[in-house]
């Protein structure tokens, strides 16, 4: 435990961060998952669909620092290739 008070913020404030941090990492999975099911089910409107919204949250993901921005342009190009082999 932290005897300075400015050292007890910085555990209070890491906590509140990682919540957060736990919070957008889950619903980016969420998000993939979604697209995937799409893909699965075959609906090319729902997936094109899912895949806007899947790209975009990788790309606000890469740039919080949740992932890195080589690891966003490979599932972004993952998610490229589901998509196009879809017919």
């Amino acid at each position: 435990m932290p005897n300075i008070k400015s050292a007890e913020k910085r555990v209070q404030l890491s906590k509140v961060y990682a919540a957060r941090n736990k919070a957008d990492k889950s619903e980016l999975k969420t998000v993939l998952k979604k697209f995937d099911t799409a893909v699965a089910e075959g609906s090319r409107s729902e997936a094109e669909s899912a895949y806007k919204v899947a790209v975009k949250t990788v790309d606000k993901a890469a740039v919080k620092g949740l992932i890195h921005k080589k690891n966003a342009a490979n599932k972004k190009s993952a998610l490229d290739k589901k998509l196009n082999a879809m017919e």
